[in-house]
């Protein structure tokens, strides 16, 4: 029993800072929570806690408050996180069934994000490497003119122009759209080149001069283009909201983490690491960060997209945050934002 108590005493203590940015002393915790246990009990057990190294006193005669340690106990024995209101669920749902593309969805998603935790949000780009081609759809556009229209199960949709040396027999294109969508659709996009090559080589053998060429160069053109596409990138809105944050929880300077952010690799990183981390909603907190930019904030993620890990999102803020609630608006904009590229 005594074990299960220094847990709720230490909730008590994360729940205040995290509420009052201020050192949490017994008095409070007796006034605030009912623990069923007498002050000196309090006291004793916060010692415990501190020689356990899960909280520390910043100050003689302060309160205290919990470390990296404590945040870290604290966040694993969440039993669960912080719902959302209905409203919040509904402001979600409306913001990004509104978008009219990919882009509009992830910048949507970001400052929704953003706004919803008062942090900094990320939110990296669908990765075409993790993802697969839906549909290629060809469209006649004048006698010598195709349009090639690549949509990918992560929502990307890219449009490409072909001008052909001879007039486009509508049957032959037919005959490919078919063939291209049987033979390729499905495939993660690293497969694709060779399925592709074995197509053209399968058409130029059943096809006259005119198909052939016609075959090699949407071939060429939806190859090209899924490589153009396929660095991967992140999103960052909020950067703001760190300034209200500085001094109490960033008591050196807010520039290495603004430093950090900047860093798109320093990011696809430490997003990719937490995205095998588990399938929900992963956490780190402070050094686990294993960047020094990052070693006073914390960083929530959840993955997106088919299955939960075609791309991450995530919020970043200081080791003072509310981690049930990032937590809980952090899982559920991937959610929306998987049901939303899930078409």
């Amino acid at each position: 029993m005594s074990e299960d108590r220094r847990l709720d005493v230490l909730r008590a203590i994360v729940e205040d800072y995290v509420a009052t940015r201020e050192p949490v002393g017994s008095r409070a915790l007796t006034e605030r929570h009912a623990l069923g246990v007498s002050p000196a009990t309090i006291r004793n057990d916060m010692a415990a806690l501190e020689d356990a190294g899960l909280i520390v006193q910043p100050h003689t005669s302060a309160g205290r408050v919990p470390t990296d340690l404590g945040y870290r106990v604290f966040v694993d024995r969440l039993s669960g996180v912080k719902p959302l209101s209905a409203a919040e669920k509904r402001a979600i749902g409306t913001l990004l069934e509104q978008a009219v593309d990919l882009d509009d969805v992830i910048d949507r998603a970001v400052r929704l994000l953003a706004q919803l935790t008062q942090q900094v949000a990320v939110v990296q780009y669908p990765s075409l490497r993790r993802s697969a081609l839906r549909h290629v759809e060809l469209v006649p556009v004048g006698a010598r003119h195709l349009l090639v229209v690549i949509i990918t199960t992560t929502g990307r949709v890219e449009q490409r122009t072909l001008e052909l040396r001879e007039d486009v027999d509508e049957a032959v294109v037919a005959r490919l759209r078919v063939r291209l969508n049987v033979a390729a659709a499905g495939l993660r996009l690293p497969d694709l080149d060779v399925a592709l090559d074995a197509l053209a080589e399968e058409f130029a053998s059943e096809f006259a001069a005119d198909g052939s060429a016609l075959a090699r160069a949407v071939v060429a053109v939806v190859g090209e283009t899924l490589a153009q596409e396929r660095e991967e990138r992140v999103v960052v809105a909020g950067a703001s909201h760190l300034a209200r944050s500085a001094g109490a929880d960033f008591p050196h300077t807010i520039g290495p983490v603004l430093e950090a952010l900047e860093e798109q690799v320093v990011l696809l990183r430490l997003l990719s690491e937490m995205a095998e981390d588990t399938a929900g909603v992963a956490v780190r907190i402070g050094r686990e960060t294993q960047h020094e930019g990052l070693a006073e904030t914390s960083i929530v993620t959840s993955g997106y997209g088919a299955e939960g890990g075609v791309a991450v999102l995530g919020s970043v803020g200081p080791l003072r945050m509310d981690y049930p609630g990032t937590m809980s608006a952090v899982r559920a904009v991937a959610r929306y934002l998987t049901r939303i590229l899930a078409g």
